[in-house]
């Protein structure tokens, strides 16, 4: 197809506000965009990968957008598995791997790194605090990868900073409830 499609991969530990305008944003820019939970090998998850993706599925079918798509079976801790799983699913082959500008130098040690630039470009979305450095830029343009810059803006909350101070206004309204029901992230102290 050629279409442009973007794959939105992201540890969701848990979704804030922040992967809500994301995905919002993203929906105006792409024919469809696809996000899944994974497990990022370098990060300690606080939540299991099954409590996480519930919740990232509950925040896409309250957003009610036909051109938002949630599918688990993508993820994979490694992006050359999960960009070559939604290939196959979806025979897409323009597809731009979004990623936080907090995360663009990790990229070059990545597996497979050499293979995943040949499948897909990056959409680096700018994070409050994580300047994309004039040496990066010049290790993107040595290594070819096709990238491309955001000019999205999104509200300066993680789900790092939200488990630092537990304010569930950082939450989608969507989510609260169950995070509060389930006793989600009860090792945290929740504040209304």
């Amino acid at each position: 197809m050629g279409k442009n499609i973007a794959l939105f991969g992201t540890s969701a530990d848990p979704p804030t506000i922040g992967h809500k305008k994301i995905l919002e944003e993203l929906s105006k820019i792409y024919a469809f965009t696809i996000s899944y939970v994974s497990n990022n090998p370098k990060k300690k998850h606080i939540e299991d990968i099954s409590i996480r993706s519930h919740l990232l599925k509950t925040l896409i079918e309250d957003l009610d957008n036909p051109k938002i798509l949630f599918n688990q079976k993508i993820s994979s801790q490694w992006a050359v598995e999960s960009i070559k799983k939604c290939k196959e699913i979806y025979k897409f082959n323009n597809l731009d791997f979004v990623i936080g500008s907090d995360l663009i130098n990790d990229i070059f040690y990545w597996k497979n790194f050499d293979k995943i630039i040949l499948e897909v470009s990056f959409f680096i979305i700018l994070r409050e605090g994580y300047p994309v450095e004039s040496n990066t830029l010049k290790m993107l343009e040595t290594y070819r990868v096709k990238f491309k810059i955001s000019t999205i803006k999104t509200p300066n909350i993680s789900s790092s900073k939200f488990r630092l101070n537990c304010n569930c206004s950082n939450l989608p309204s969507s989510l609260i409830d169950i995070v509060k029901k389930n006793k989600l992230y009860e090792s945290i102290k929740l504040v209304e």
